[in-house]
């Protein structure tokens, strides 16, 4: 049965849920994965389409579900809401009282959280993720249907395989969302970028000279899938985070080859370890960003063990220029961390981070502005806040501007700005896959102040007023409209 405070179980009962609703398709015809799954998903994201189930890849021996997280109505699905603001209202109201400002804050924030609603993962001795064993040489990764995205990409990629490690000595837990190239029938690449927490996990182990032992899970349900992308602090368990937002602990069951657990209602485990300072080439790859990513050596993961329910269900997802399916996850991070975000900077009212930015080249914030320059201090701000860090450009607005209408937003940054004096230019880190930067990992930001300017700041001409109509006449309009024939 599934929990009860949760309505999916596994993927499976996700994707019936789904067919119900009307927002999945299955595909019964033969469809190969190489090129033309990633074309159908294309047109059928931006046509605003629904989740697909692909009943009979060319390649490998189970269906493939795509695009189940593409629009905000089937993320919230997924995560059992009626709307993505609930999740984040949830938490802005177990936060309180006023926590302290600051990245202590969000600790302390999603801690409160996770206390008040401690549902730790529960161990159980059998799973169905471990109904069928391969091991040694039956291993083969040609069983799963993975994908080539696009023709110049480095071959075979598995998009959406949930990847476990521990610190080698704290034994602190990671779950990490990274790409996984195929190299063989039993090996893959692991992209880890510089900046993720697997990645710190890997370096310590090659320090002491160790194996780390890694786990990946493919097809989990959507709320563990999704906790793997969400943005946490390294000392916030992935688990913990997914028991709270399903209402119910997650089922976790024992690795038969390395000491991990994984949930048992995933329908794919891979078992296996990095050998230290082995590396081999990675991509190219056409990521999200638009663009391919370059080649690069990244660790290699030689996989011992494969275990898989008797039917399994593979899960995967298309990487391309925006729009595309990380709209939904990227939005439900949005909405999710705006109480976490508001304790780090207060002064933010609402933000927003469009897809067309890839989610961490822009951002978009609403503040109440209070003296001189609290717009450049808020840009400060945010490019010294945890993921937030990345951001290329950030646009502030008055409160009264709403930053996800970006006509608005675009009115406010045209013709507010003197971009002799509004505008802020300055250094820092940027995402791993950034093309633009003439450095990998750092280069340039810019800082847009589209606030009302204040005497204070130099502005002497007296800001305009906006121009509003009456509510009387709005009024008068709205009860004659049918009489105007229009």
């Amino acid at each position: 049965m599934a929990p009860r405070g949760f309505p999916y179980e596994d993927l499976q009962s996700f994707l019936d849920a789904l067919e119900a609703a009307g927002e999945l398709r299955r595909v019964s015809v033969p469809v190969d994965p190489t090129l033309e799954i990633s074309e159908v998903v294309t047109r059928t994201v931006r046509e605003g389409g629904p989740a697909l189930l692909f009943e009979r890849p060319t390649r490998g021996s189970m269906p493939l579900a795509i695009n189940l997280f593409g629009t905000e109505k089937r993320m919230a699905m997924a995560l059992g809401v009626e709307s993505l603001d609930e999740v984040g209202d949830r938490i802005g109201a177990l936060t309180k009282p006023e926590l302290p400002v600051g990245w202590s804050g969000i600790r302390e924030g999603l801690g409160k959280v996770l206390q008040l609603k401690s549902l730790p993962p529960r161990k159980v001795k059998t799973a169905p993720c471990q109904e069928v064993v391969l091991s040694g040489d039956e291993v083969d990764l040609g069983l799963l249907p993975g994908l080539q995205i696009w023709p110049d990409d480095g071959g075979i990629y598995h998009n959406f395989g949930l990847t476990h490690t521990k610190h080698p000595e704290t034994g602190k837990r990671n779950l990490g969302l990274y790409r996984l190239q195929q190299h063989s029938k039993n090996t893959l690449g692991m992209h880890w970028q510089i900046h993720k927490d697997s990645t710190a996990h890997h370096a310590v182990a090659e320090r002491l000279g160790q194996r780390l032992p890694v786990a990946i899970a493919i097809g989990c349900d959507p709320v563990v899938s999704y906790s793997a992308s969400a943005p946490l602090p390294a000392d916030i368990d992935e688990y913990l985070f997914a028991g709270f937002l399903r209402g119910e602990r997650v089922e976790m069951v024992d690795c038969l080859t390395v000491p991990l657990q994984v949930p048992a209602q995933a329908q794919i485990v891979l078992e296996g370890y990095l050998e230290p300072g082995e590396r081999l080439p990675e991509g190219p790859f056409g990521d999200h960003t638009g663009f391919y990513t370059p080649v690069e050596p990244f660790p290699v993961l030689h996989i011992e063990t494969m275990t898989m329910r008797k039917k399994p269900i593979y899960h995967s997802i298309i990487t391309s220029q925006p729009p595309q399916e990380d709209h939904g996850l990227g939005k439900a991070t949005e909405r999710i961390f705006l109480p976490l975000i508001k304790i780090l900077i207060p002064d933010i009212v609402d933000y927003d981070l469009p897809s067309a930015g890839v989610f961490h080249n822009c951002a978009i914030i609403s503040i109440r502005k209070r003296y001189p320059k609290h717009a450049q201090k808020v840009m400060n701000a945010v490019w010294g806040a945890h993921s937030l860090a990345m951001t290329k450009l950030v646009v502030i607005v008055d409160e009264d501007c709403n930053v996800h209408d970006y006509n608005e937003v675009a009115f406010r940054a045209f013709g507010n700005v003197d971009y002799s004096r509004d505008l802020l230019l300055t250094e820092g880190p940027v995402d791993h896959l950034d093309h633009a930067s003439y450095q990998q990992f750092w280069g340039g930001k810019a800082g847009i102040d589209a606030t009302r300017k204040l005497p204070a700041e130099g502005y002497s001409r007296g800001w305009p007023e906006e121009m509003t109509m009456t509510p009387e006449v709005i009024s008068l309009v709205d009860k004659r409209w049918k009489e105007y024939g229009i």
